[in-house]
């Protein structure tokens, strides 16, 4: 049986397979509306978008995604739906700028490189948002910015929901007389902003879209936030370390696509590490955790240790050694169920949330680097004589 989002999905390609058999086909845009015509705000929202890379999410047959090419935008399209992707192709086969992508959303935001702006008009509601918002989050580079438009008020009068539920939704799709139910996301805009700042966006505006026609209820909601310039941390639970004594490494490979990071099962992104073992030597432990949890492969002579790191959580004396790997082979890979999703990101772009050692390891190596965590006590470690 199909999910909710594999039903939606199913829906927009029927919708694009009947379009695809039609002669008719829309004009391009004279102007920008954020799913009702002549109401609300137009392009202006998005601000100035020349030199952005810049995503359209359900970009459908995607004219406004080559309308913002047009403005110098390196736009990505992205729709899950192969025939309105096909239907897209059909129209912009070589358009400078603009790139069309049929994907998942969260499967592609998952894989691409952070955007300074996304986009969606009216798409994010048929996604889960406990699903998508987090790789939206994730997608955007610090200071990006996050604009949808979201249904609020049905052409039926039906008001937004006060519980994050899908609900049914009857929709007839342009340009047929066959009315669909869709579940869909129709959600209070507390609602939203909860989920959004649950997130670690920053809500900038909600703006109200009402039918330009008085006897008519349908209503839309634009909203428009951000991700913060600096990347917050947090410990994976509530739980305080129990009070005994533990050595940690935090392992930091960094590479021309970025820092080496996966995400722990409790939500938190972080380095490779763990406990050091006795006998160990603070190198051989970062060799022997990069190897279990990323499978690559290093020696512990290209290990450079940074030094040790001193907090205190919860009346508890935590200390990490930051370590630097400098060479090492294979390709990062899920080895242990507690932690996987391994990926290299940009150090202008690092996910959200980030685990407090890994975080406060990562400004002992760089410190500029823009990360909010509790302060840690860097005792450096004398470099090596190598003579």
């Amino acid at each position: 049986m199909l999910n909710i989002e594999e039903r939606i999905g199913e829906i927009w390609t029927l919708y694009g397979r009947h379009q695809l058999g039609r002669t008719f086909d829309l004009p391009e845009l004279d102007g920008w509306a954020w799913d009702i015509p002549q109401a609300g705000p137009g392009i202006d929202v998005l601000g100035e978008v020349a030199g952005l890379r810049v995503l359209d999410l359900g970009a459908g047959v995607g004219r406004h995604a080559a309308r913002l090419a047009a403005l110098g935008a390196d736009v990505t399209a992205v729709d899950a739906s192969p025939t309105q992707h096909q239907r897209a192709l059909a129209r912009y086969p070589d358009t400078h700028g603009l790139r069309l992508v049929c994907a998942d959303a969260v499967d592609h935001l998952r894989e691409a490189t952070p955007y300074d702006l996304i986009y969606s008009i009216s798409g994010v509601p048929y996604l889960d948002p406990h699903r998508l918002l987090p790789a939206l989050a994730n997608g955007l580079k610090p200071g990006g910015r996050l604009v949808f438009s979201a249904l609020h008020t049905n052409s039926h009068g039906d008001g937004p929901s006060d519980s994050v539920t899908a609900r049914l939704e009857v929709l007839r799709l342009p340009g047929t007389d066959i009315e669909h139910q869709m579940h869909m996301w129709v959600l209070e805009p507390q609602l939203w902003e909860d989920l959004l700042v649950d997130h670690g966006l920053v809500m900038e505006t909600v703006t109200t879209i009402d039918s330009p026609q008085a006897d008519q209820p349908l209503s839309y909601r634009l909203y428009a936030a951000r991700r913060p310039e600096r990347v917050p941390s947090r410990p994976r639970s509530n739980t305080p370390p129990p009070p005994n004594a533990v050595v940690g490494v935090g392992v930091i490979v960094h590479g021309p696509n970025g820092i080496l990071l996966g995400k722990h099962r409790l939500g938190t992104w972080e380095l490779p590490g763990g406990v050091v073992e006795p006998g160990e030597t603070f190198a051989e432990a970062a060799v022997r955790e990069l190897s279990e949890e990323a499978g690559l492969v290093a020696d512990p002579i290209d290990v450079q240790v940074l030094g040790t790191l001193l907090d205190r959580t919860d009346g508890v004396v935590r200390v990490t050694v930051p370590v630097v790997v400098t060479r090492w082979s294979g390709s990062p890979r899920q080895r242990e169920d507690v932690i996987g999703a391994w990926r290299f990101w940009p150090q202008d772009a690092l996910p959200q949330m980030l685990f407090v050692p890994s975080s406060q390891c990562l400004t002992a190596w760089q410190p500029g680097l823009p990360l909010d965590h509790p302060p840690a006590h860097l005792q450096p470690f004398a470099a090596p004589d190598r003579d």
